[in-house]
């Protein structure tokens, strides 16, 4: 495994991260095809075992027992707090309607603290940009947390690049903790951020740590459709990625192109690719050991050029989806 640091934190993390969403409790309204509190041990043992010490999470994944089985499993593992670098976030909370006023904020990481059995995580996002929020109170409120210890690192989540801009000149105007990591929705089937969010985060030298690095798992297999119990139960991920499935199994047979002109899985070529563009750690989200295997091996492999320009070379523009838009919807 290799390390790198989280902006200019001097946080080192694992070029793969362990994506919580994966782990929780199944229940009616939720994600289907979550682990059991013994699976998450057993993949969370898996993960360490291949040098992986980057695990992100948020506070209302499955409700609350993402965090909960996660804090559970490592001190069952008897994994040292200092040996693992935990991220979990704020927007869509459990205690209240509100998303980044101060007082959800200090709701919510108290929370998440308990649930992951912790005094501190390591850092601390938020999951969406609050209309309804002033900027500054938002940015304060994150760094009184930092202050006091509850979190070492700040970072954001799927947004406009003006939003994360102007939080970001919000903290250098009041003297206040930066965002160093952006959680962005980026895979070779969805590039938007290229254009605006990513230059900005460069600009600031901000690590990014995409979510669905293999676009929900198209990526990683030859035909668009899958028989998982996600593909068959997620709608957000098909309100993700349907519209433009013509266009983007093109793509995909690139990426198996190349998968078998080097023997490899189609998931190595996939998140190869986001170490090619500069990634810092993209989050896996694995519902099977041989996946995080996959996601190990990437970190070794090497795209030419040549390589990631034949990636790339059909992608055509797609409608912006994950950001929340100022009428609240997002897909």
């Amino acid at each position: 495994m290799k390390y790198a640091n989280l902006g200019k934190t001097g946080i080192n993390v694992s070029r793969i991260c362990v994506g919580g969403m994966s782990f929780g409790e199944v229940f009616s309204g939720g994600h289907q095809w979550t682990l059991d509190q013994d699976e998450t041990q057993k993949m969370l043992a898996h993960a360490f075992e291949l040098g992986v010490n980057f695990i992100d999470t948020a506070n209302t994944y499955a409700g609350g027992t993402s965090e909960e089985f996660i804090g559970k499993a490592l001190k069952n593992l008897g994994i040292a707090r200092e040996k693992v670098i935990i991220a979990t976030k704020v927007f869509f909370n459990l205690t209240t309607k509100e998303h980044l006023t101060k007082r959800a904020i200090e709701s919510e990481i108290d929370g998440s603290l308990r649930r992951l059995g912790t005094d501190y995580v390591d850092l601390y996002q938020i999951h969406r940009f609050d209309y309804d929020t002033p900027i500054e109170e938002t940015m304060s409120a994150l760094h009184e947390l930092v202050k006091s210890g509850k979190v070492r690192a700040l970072g954001a989540s799927a947004m406009y690049a003006y939003q994360f801009h102007n939080m970001q000149i919000a903290a250098e105007k009041n003297n206040l903790t930066p965002f160093s990591t952006m959680q962005n929705h980026y895979n070779l089937l969805y590039r938007e951020d290229e254009h605006e969010l990513i230059p900005v985060c460069e600009q600031y030298n901000v690590s990014l740590i995409p979510f669905s690095p293999l676009a929900g798992g198209h990526l990683s297999h030859k035909s668009w459709d899958s028989d998982s119990k996600r593909a068959n139960s997620d709608k957000v991920l098909a309100a993700k990625y349907d519209r433009s499935r013509e266009n983007d199994l093109l793509i995909i047979e690139r990426v198996a192109e190349l998968a078998a002109k080097h023997n490899v899985s189609m998931s190595e070529i996939a998140l190869a690719w986001h170490f090619s563009k500069g990634v810092t750690s993209p989050i896996v989200g694995a519902t099977k050991i041989s996946h995080f295997d996959q996601a190990a091996k990437s970190v070794d492999m090497n795209l030419s050029d040549t390589e990631v320009a034949y990636l790339e070379e059909l992608y055509v523009p797609h409608e912006i989806v994950g950001q929340i838009k100022r009428d609240g919807s997002m897909y």
